[in-house]
């Protein structure tokens, strides 16, 4: 079966209306979403993004990635490369286990990336992970640093082993990686120092 050809974002497509403001509120949503986990903020209002990302998820890369930080981006929103190396200036690796950030529709085996090392646990990857939706969906309760209690989340498009790899992911503290996850407009973070658990 033939499969028709994406459609190349142009490069030069704008990024953030207000570079400095927009980015500096991006990195207080994201800083905010890591010390609070589940908890949904609002990221990319306003953004005119490159399909196929979401407009949180390219306000993430605009606002996190830069020429020291190699990102690997999943074939699926591969039509958005040229406009992430023009606004970001990124290198884009071949091999996931080689990226700062991995940038994708789905959850890569969590295994197979960088996690850092008890010397160094702040070079583990970031998965910028793109879900169909926030709030719904499969209910976990999180516990942990950032949480005075148990707390309730809820995603559509993690996958059914997500807990499972989630939990050994855990296990590697204070290495491991950490997720941030997009919705549309929306997002929010699992840092690998929550706990997860399917309910």
């Amino acid at each position: 079966m033939s499969v028709a050809p994406a459609t190349v974002v142009p490069p030069d497509r704008p990024g953030f209306a207000d570079p400095v403001a927009d980015a500096q509120a991006t990195f207080r949503a994201v800083l905010d979403a890591l010390a609070r986990p589940g908890r949904i903020h609002p990221a990319g209002v306003g953004l005119d993004a490159p399909a196929p990302l979401a407009p949180a998820t390219a306000a993430l890369l605009l606002t996190l990635v830069d020429p020291d930080t190699p990102i690997w981006l999943a074939p699926a929103l591969a039509a958005a490369r040229d406009w992430i190396v023009f606004h970001c200036g990124a290198p884009l690796v071949a091999d996931p286990g080689a990226a700062a950030f991995v940038v994708t529709t789905e959850l890569p085996p969590l295994d197979r990336l960088a996690a850092g090392s008890d010397e160094a646990p702040e070079a583990g990857a970031s998965v910028i992970l793109q879900l169909a939706a926030l709030g719904t969906g499969p209910r976990m309760r999180l516990t942990g640093p950032g949480l005075a209690a148990p707390s309730l989340f809820a995603a559509t498009g993690l996958g059914a082993g997500f807990v499972a790899a989630w939990w050994a992911n855990r296990a590697l503290f204070p290495r491991g990686i950490d997720l941030l996850l997009c919705a549309g407009t929306e997002l929010a973070a699992l840092p690998r120092s929550v706990s997860v658990e399917a309910l």
